[in-house]
């Protein structure tokens, strides 16, 4: 697609996006009109509209271009995933209900509603992932019948070189044409010969071949440590003729890391990352945490009190239990929780390791002589995990994430690839939670953190929790 015809669409999708959350806003009033039977249809419509509504509506139709613009909307979907780009929409259809949500805030409209925002994120949701999803399918098929290409030449003639092209020949959605491969002789030269693709030039010959034909992007696979120079002349070839490069992200081999480009100070660096990136996910998970903790110690407050008076009631020593634990990065913070054993419990700590249930670096007895009665209580019902609440409003935890451990038992860790779990904040509740607590062994329990590091995204968080609630309810692996 020219630039011009990529400008044209751009702009198209920059309106009716608009034009479909306009829709849906105004699907949204009537419905609400309706539900509530304050005004009918017919009476809704035939109201006079004032210049400051006009003018107001205009100042969140601007908010809502420039969230979608900052959600990414408008960059190029090619590659991207039909799941990237569904959770995309979601993203965005997120942040046009909280520009609403703070509009109403502070304009004071009480039409907008818990329901009615609900009620307009389902529909703009609806309306957006299906029109873009209706344009992926239209695109892909215009591809497919060899429309919208953009020709590649392949750098390099190796094995992972012949596995990008293989993949560009599987997936002719993508819209790449492959013009054909660049590079000298050498040593798996006759394996490249035996794979059927052709070899355009040699690398001498490339500034004559890009002069002399059509070249939408190069693909890089020259092993860098060998051909540096030889790469960054080509890549200096390429910014020469306006010709975008790819080089393939995973030169070290990194098997969970992702590859990322950030501008520090105009200077683009390239950088990889194994845990969650800073980005709008990040922002959503962030407010989340801030909303529901605050609320749910509003909620809870007559609970956290009678706790409280409980374990003052039937025992000796503090309300609270404070504890040193890890969080990001390995920072240090103090651990909020209810006190469910003795004042002394962690001075007895060396004298029961020998009866130590649990494998690995954690320490976990079944029936802990050092557990209060009401304690032993609390922790079936998870009551004593409540406080760490304010340990969410606070920064130094999520409501989902690995759960933040003692120093004792990082210090026990033994595997370099568990610390990983320390790369984002711990949570309140995990995978582990939701699929046995402690009955997990310790080697399974850092596997689901990993699982959760590798997929993590924003509704995952939320299809935890929602699984979290009856798993707390079951007592699943309390002790």
């Amino acid at each position: 697609m020219d630039v011009i015809n990529r400008r044209v669409l751009l702009a198209f999708l920059k309106l009716s996006d608009l034009v479909l959350l306009t829709i849906s806003y105004g699907l949204t009033t009537v419905f609400a009109a309706r539900a509530t039977h304050a005004v009918s249809v017919a009476e809704f419509f035939s109201m006079r509209i004032k210049l400051s509504n006009c003018i107001m509506f205009a100042a969140i139709l601007l908010t809502w271009h420039i969230a979608f613009l900052l959600c990414g909307l408008y960059q190029s979907k090619r590659l991207s995933t039909r799941r990237e780009e569904l959770i995309t929409d979601w993203i965005a259809t997120s942040a046009a209900s909280l520009c609403l949500f703070a509009f109403a805030s502070i304009s004071s409209i009480r039409m907008v509603t818990l329901t009615f925002l609900l009620v307009f994120w389902a529909i703009s949701s609806i309306a957006m992932v299906t029109s873009r999803q209706l344009l992926r399918l239209f695109l892909r098929e215009a591809r497919r019948n060899g429309r919208n290409l953009k020709n590649v030449v392949i750098v390099g003639t190796n094995a992972r070189a012949l596995g990008f092209a293989r993949k560009l020949e599987e997936m002719p959605e993508l819209g790449f044409k492959n013009l054909g491969f660049v590079d000298e002789e050498w040593a798996g030269t006759e394996k490249f010969q035996r794979s059927g693709f052709p070899l355009a030039c040699g690398r001498e010959g490339l500034a004559e071949f890009l002069r002399s034909n059509v070249v939408d992007e190069i693909a890089m696979f020259l092993p860098l440590r060998s051909f540096y120079e030889d790469a960054a002349q080509i890549t200096t070839l390429c910014e020469q003729h306006g010709i975008v490069v790819r080089y393939d992200a995973d030169i070290f081999g990194l098997r969970a890391a992702r590859g990322f480009n950030e501008a520090i100070d105009n200077k683009q660096v390239e950088a990889t990352s194994a845990g969650t990136r800073d980005g709008l996910s990040v922002v959503l998970k962030r407010l989340f945490d801030i909303c529901s903790s605050a609320a749910l110690l509003t909620i809870l407050s007559p609970i956290l009190l009678l706790a409280a008076l409980l374990i003052k009631l039937t025992s000796k020593g503090p309300v609270l239990f404070r504890q040193e634990r890890i969080g990001l990065n390995k920072r240090r913070f103090r651990i909020y929780k209810f006190r469910t054993m003795i004042p002394n419990a962690e001075n007895m700590m060396a004298e029961l390791e020998k009866f130590n249930e649990v494998s690995g670096p954690v320490f976990k007895i079944k029936n802990d002589p050092r557990i209060t009665p009401i304690g032993y209580w609390m922790r079936k019902t998870s009551i004593d995990e409540l406080p760490q609440f304010l340990n969410v409003l606070q920064g130094d935890m999520s409501m989902v994430g690995p759960r933040p451990l003692p120093l004792r038992d990082y210090q026990g860790f033994g595997k370099d690839w568990q610390r990983r779990r320390f790369c984002v904040r711990p949570g309140i509740t995990c995978l582990w939670q939701v699929q046995g607590r402690s009955e997990i062994g310790f080697e399974q329990w850092m596997k689901l953190d990993m699982q959760y590091l590798d997929e993590w995204s924003f509704w995952l968080d939320m299809k935890i929790l929602v699984l979290t609630i009856p798993a707390v309810f079951k007592g699943l692996g309390a002790v």
